[in-house]
């Protein structure tokens, strides 16, 4: 699948791939920005964070605001991950 469809899978919940990728259990995921702001901030801050691409990592670690390279928006190997 293409990196648009991609992304409307990302905005329904679902996790997406590329078969491209190098890393083992890789993939994206789209993060609710009220959970992310929970996590990052006390209550009394009252700061909002927007939703967010997020990557599970090679490592088996989570980088938060993950960015397509022009590779990964041109490319067709997308696919949904279980």
């Amino acid at each position: 699948m293409n990196f648009g469809k991609a992304l409307e899978e990302l905005k329904v919940g679902n996790k997406v791939a590329r078969k491209g990728w190098n890393g083992k259990g890789m993939y994206l995921f789209l993060a609710n920005g009220d959970d992310l702001s929970n996590c990052l901030f006390k209550k009394e801050d009252n700061v909002k964070c927007q939703d967010s691409i997020c990557m599970y990592t090679a490592q088996g670690t989570i980088c938060v605001g993950w960015l397509a390279s022009q590779a990964d928006m041109l490319s067709e190997d997308w696919e949904i991950v279980d």
